[in-house]
């Protein structure tokens, strides 16, 4: 059994004139969703092998705030998440999951998306909040049988979905 973490980045500010997109830096309440996200993670052991981080500076801040509550395990960094449509995301997914747990923190659509795609079924509860929009700091937990390198539409099970309001 392994298990897929999708985190959608933290809260960022506005792009201030000059400033690109991918440089956009969190804003007070995305640090401290990522932090209370990076609690919730550790209380629930979502706790991952490996982490894959988007480059962006929002994506490496909220990677920070986590990594001040919860292990992160190793973090490998890839531009590509920034860029990457939900196919990319899966397979560089597949390229560096194996068995265990995998977090990956990226953008959207491209995190809402892989989440509803490789979640076949879930609990109810979950689904349902998915079905409702995937918001900045949150954290879809997917479920599947065998490694992370088979992972495919349909074939996970969506474990659980949280958000900063739920936490």
């Amino acid at each position: 059994m392994s298990r897929l973490c999708l985190l959608r980045h933290a809260k960022a500010g506005w792009a201030l004139p000059g400033v690109r997109d991918f440089d956009r830096p969190l804003d007070e309440s995305g640090m401290a969703d990522a932090e209370a996200m990076g609690d919730a993670m550790r209380a629930r052991n979502y706790v991952p092998d490996v982490t894959l981080c988007s480059n962006a500076k929002r994506a490496r801040q909220t990677l920070e705030g986590l990594a001040g509550r919860t292990d992160t395990g190793r973090v490998l960094f890839f531009d590509t998440l920034y860029s990457e449509d939900a196919a990319g995301y899966l397979e560089i997914i597949r390229r560096n999951g194996g068995t265990g747990s995998l977090l990956v923190i990226g953008h959207n659509p491209m995190t809402e998306d892989l989440a509803m795609a490789v979640s076949g079924d879930g609990d109810e509860t979950a689904r349902g909040m998915l079905n409702h929009g995937f918001p900045t700091s949150g954290l879809a937990v997917v479920r599947f049988p065998g490694s992370l390198g088979e992972a495919g539409q349909g074939n996970g099970y969506l474990e659980a979905f949280l958000t900063p309001a739920d936490l």
